[in-house]
């Protein structure tokens, strides 16, 4: 007879450490995500996701990659359960200096800009003509390493 799938998920030893911001961060992302958006560009609505998806990899990486308070296990366990994403983690994990304080993922794709460059705020604030910018994708006004 086969086993019965349970949707119990075990949490590993440390979680009842973190839950507490995750959660917090949970609360502020259904908050974002059912915000009105009248009068903003189809832009400007997603940008608080974007932050507080940032928010949630960064806390995660920095909790274990950083200041070591968590084990592999809790670590892992969090990047396959989607509260931070991998990907933009394995950028800030890259020893090539450039990626440590990327906001997202879509700043960095060349397809998704004009001439196949990267996004504006990728661009150091000594280097550009205007001072004040924003990312179209996530609302960034700057997250090249130079700054």
């Amino acid at each position: 007879m086969p086993k019965i799938k349970t949707s119990r998920v075990r949490y590993p030893e440390g979680w009842e450490l973190i839950e507490p911001t995750l959660r917090e961060l949970d609360a502020k992302m259904r908050e974002a995500e059912n915000d009105p958006h009248d009068g903003k560009r189809k832009c400007e609505a997603l940008w608080p996701i974007f932050t507080i998806s940032h928010q949630k990899s960064r806390y995660i990486y920095d909790l274990y990659h950083r200041r070591k308070e968590i084990s592999k296990e809790l670590y892992e366990f969090c990047l396959d359960q989607g509260y931070a994403d991998r990907n933009l983690i394995a950028k800030w994990k890259k020893v090539r200096p450039g990626y440590e304080r990327l906001c997202c993922l879509r700043c960095i794709q060349t397809r998704d800009h004009n001439f196949a460059t990267t996004c504006v705020c990728r661009v150091p604030k000594h280097l550009r003509e205007e001072k004040v910018i924003e990312c179209v994708h996530c609302g960034c006004r700057g997250c090249a390493s130079g700054d």
